[in-house]
C-alpha cells in the first residue's frame, strides 16, 4: 500500500485531465487538500506503515520497491501538512477557475513526486521522482508568468539542470563500483572498496548536486529570487517541503544510510552548514522585501540540518531530522504570513508597513510565534532541535562550530524582531489604517501550524520518541 502515496496523486493528475474537464476544475482543489489530509493522518499512524511495509500489493503490479522507516514517515508527515497548507491558501489567494485547476495538478504531480522520494529504495529511482518535483517546482514558480517569475524559473532551470547532470555521473561512477543502484546493495560494496579514490570523486560530485538542491550555500543563486517571485501557496511549498525533500532529505538518506559518512566528508558539510548559517542570517538582516528576508532565512535554517548532518553521529542525526521538520513548520507559518501581508497590504517592502498587528492580530502573534521558534526561544520546537544540534557538535568535539551555531540564533533573533517591529509594531501607517486580518483561508493555516510549534515544543519528549528514534534506531553510520 505504499505505493498508494505515489499512485494516488498521479492518477488524480491523469484523471482530472480527461474529458468533463469542467466538473473535474471544479474537483481538482478539493481531491488535493484531501489527499494530503489524508497523507498525514497515515503518516501520524506508525502501524500504519508496519501494515503496509509487508503487504504492499501495488508494488507487485507497478513494479515499485518502496519501504518507509522512520526518516520516511517524518517527511511524510511534513509533506502533507505543507501541502494541505497550501492548497487551503490556494483557494483563498487565486480566483481563476483555469489558475486553480493548474495549480492543484501541478501540486498533485509534485505530491507524487516528492513521496517517492521519500520512499524508494534505490538511487536511480531517487533520481528520477527528484526530477519530476524539480519539473512540477520550476513551473509552478512561473505560475504567475511575469517576468520576475520567469527569471526566478530559469535560474532554478539552470542550476537543477547542473545538479541532475552531476548527480548522473555520481550514478554512473557508483554503479561501476556496486554493479547495482539499490541502497542496501550500495552500503555493502561501497564500505570496504578496492576503488575508494574512485568512489570519493563520485561521493563528491553527488554531494554538490544535492547542495545545489537544497539551496546551501555557495548554491544557493536560485534559491531568493524563486521563493520571493512565486505566488503565496508556491512559497509556501518551496520553503516548507520542496528544498528539504529534494535536498536535505536526499542528503540524509544517502549520506546517513546509504554512503559511509567519513572525515572529509563531515569535513565539508559541517563548512558548507556554517556559511550557509551565518552568510544566510547576515545577508536576512539586509533585506526590504519581507518574502526575500525569509528565503535568505531559510537558507540559515538549513545550514543547522546540515551541520547536524555532518556531525557523523547519532544526536547529529536526531538534531537534523528534528530541525528538519520544525523547520518545515514554523518557515511554512511565516511564509503563510507573509503572503497575509502582501494580499491585505499590496506590498511586501518593509519600509512601507508598521503598525499591522493592530489590524491583523493573528497574523502578528502568530508571526511572534514562528520567529521565536526558528530563533530558538524554549518552549517553542525550534529551541529543542537547536540545542540537540548544538549539543552534538560539542559532544563530538566541534567546539568552535558548536558556538557558532549557538551565536548565529542571536542573529536570527535580531533580523526576525527587525521584521517583526517594522511590520507589525509601532503606529499604523496613514495608508494602512483601514487594513484588515487576512480571509479564512490564511488565518486558519497561521492558527494551526503555531498550534504545531507549540505543542511539539511543549511535548517534544513524545514527539521524539514516536518520529525521531524510530530515525536512529535504523541509522546504519
Amino acid at each position: 500500500m505504499n505505493s498508494l502515496f505515489i499512485l494516488l496523486p498521479f492518477f488524480s493528475v491523469l484523471i482530472l485531465n480527461l474529458p468533463f474537464r469542467a466538473v473535474m476544475k471544479k474537483l481538482a482543489l478539493r481531491l488535493g487538500l484531501y489527499l494530503s489530509m489524508v497523507q498525514i493522518a497515515c503518516a501520524l499512524c506508525p502501524t500504519f506503515f508496519r501494515f503496509s511495509n509487508e503487504f504492499d500489493f501495488t508494488s507487485r503490479f507497478f513494479k515499485f520497491d518502496l519501504a518507509v522507516d522512520g526518516l520516511s514517515q517524518v517527511l511524510l508527515l511534513s509533506i502533507g501538512i505543507v501541502l494541505s497548507v497550501s492548497f487551503f491558501m490556494a483557494r483563498t489567494m487565486i480566483t481563476d477557475e483555469e489558475k486553480i485547476f493548474n495549480f492543484s495538478s501541478l501540486a498533485l504531480l509534485l505530491m507524487a513526486g516528492m513521496n517517492g522520494i521519500v520512499m524508494v529504495t534505490d538511487i536511480f529511482s531517487l533520481y528520477v521522482f527528484l526530477e519530476i518535483s524539480a519539473i512540477s517546482s520550476f513551473i509552478l514558480i512561473a505560475f504567475h508568468k511575469d517576468e520576475n517569475s520567469l527569471e526566478a524559473a530559469f535560474k532554478y532551470i539552470v542550476l537543477s539542470a547542473i545538479a541532475t547532470m552531476l548527480m548522473l555521473i555520481a550514478i554512473a561512477l557508483i554503479l561501476v563500483v556496486s554493479e547495482d543502484t539499490s541502497f542496501s546493495t550500495i552500503c555493502l560494496e561501497t564500505q570496504d572498496s578496492a576503488h575508494i579514490v574512485f568512489l570519493m570523486f563520485a561521493v563528491g560530485i553527488f554531494l554538490c548536486g544535492l547542495l545545489i538542491k537544497a539551496g546551501v550555500m555557495p548554491f544557493h543563486g536560485w534559491l531568493p529570487d524563486a521563493y520571493s517571485a512565486a505566488p503565496g501557496p508556491v512559497s509556501v511549498l518551496l520553503a516548507g517541503i520542496v528544498t528539504k525533500a529534494l535536498g536535505v532529505y536526499t542528503l540524509i538518506r544517502i549520506f546517513g544510510f546509504v554512503l559511509p559518512l567519513n572525515h572529509s566528508i563531515n569535513q565539508v558539510l559541517l563548512f558548507a552548514g556554517t556559511i550557509s548559517i551565518v552568510i544566510g542570517a547576515l545577508a536576512a538582516l539586509g533585506q526590504s522585501d519581507f518574502k526575500r528576508m525569509l528565503a535568505y532565512s531559510s537558507i540559515s535554517q538549513v545550514g543547522y540540518i546540515i551541520v547536524s548532518l555532518g556531525c557523523g553521529t547519532l544526536l547529529g542525526l536526531a538534531g537534523a531530522v528534528f530541525h528538519l521538520f520544525n523547520h518545515s513548520i514554523f518557515k511554512t507559518l511565516l511564509f503563510v504570513n507573509a503572503a497575509a501581508v502582501e494580499r491585505q497590504c499590496g506590498t511586501r517592502n518593509m519600509d512601507k508597513l508598521s503598525g499591522l498587528a493592530s489590524r491583523m492580530p493573528v497574523t502578528g502573534a502568530t508571526s511572534v510565534i514562528g520567529f521565536l521558534s526558528a530563533s530558538g526561544i524554549p518552549p517553542l520546537a525550534g529551541f529543542w532541535s537547536k540545542l540537540i544540534i548544538i549539543i552534538a557538535l560539542w559532544a563530538c568535539g566541534q567546539y568552535v562550530y558548536a558556538v557558532i551555531a549557538a551565536m548565529a540564533s542571536v542573529l536570527t533573533l535580531a533580523y526576525f524582531l527587525y521584521m517583526q517591529r517594522r511590520v507589525f509594531f509601532g503606529k499604523i501607517a496613514t495608508d494602512l489604517v483601514n487594513i484588515k486580518e487576512a480571509d479564512f483561508g490564511l488565518v486558519v493555516p497561521a492558527i494551526v501550524l503555531a498550534a504545531i510549534t507549540i505543542g511539539v515544543g511543549l511535548g517534544f519528549p513524545i514527539f521524539i520518541n514516536t518520529f525521531v528514534l524510530p530515525v536512529m534506531n535504523s541509522w546504519k553510520g
